[in-house]
């Protein structure tokens, strides 16, 4: 049998309202929706995987901190935190699992204030604008190399 991977996929604040926030932004794809097509992609492609989304710093926190020794990989659209938390970049770097940022819409074409990520410098990878397709990608990726060890 092939090696089965852990990865964790987080969503940070108002992505629980995918589906009915800002669909011309962000698409008509619920969350429930994109964490079940997630997991069949999983499925097919021997990982297992673990959502986690919470509108809290602290919980995305928290549940990057248990992951240590839990996960081979993370996916993490840190949503609004993407430009604000410190906090949420150094538990990143405190448990040392790589990671693929993900934003749903493009944050360089929007407000100014978007552009900036604390993530991006210290992420293996970042998808932004590809709608929640960059979802699926970013666990092929993560896949990819956790198989071929990149």
């Amino acid at each position: 049998m092939k090696n089965m991977f852990n990865i964790l996929v987080l969503n940070g604040p108002n992505i629980n309202l995918l589906g009915n926030r800002e669909p011309q932004i962000y698409g008509t794809t619920t969350i429930e929706k994109l964490v079940t097509e997630l997991h069949e992609k999983a499925v097919k492609l021997n990982i297992n995987l673990s959502h986690f989304q919470s509108n809290a710093e602290h919980e995305l926190i928290n549940k990057i901190h248990q992951s240590q020794n839990k996960f081979h990989y993370i996916v993490i659209n840190p949503a609004a935190f993407t430009h604000t938390s410190i906090a949420l970049r150094d538990s990143l770097l405190a448990i040392n699992i790589p990671f693929i940022e993900v934003h749903i819409s493009n944050i360089y074409a929007r407000e100014k204030f978007r552009a900036l990520s604390w993530f991006s410098d210290i992420s293996q990878g970042i998808i932004s604008g590809c709608g929640v397709k960059g979802y699926f990608w970013a666990l092929e990726i993560a896949s990819y190399r956790l198989k071929n060890k990149h």
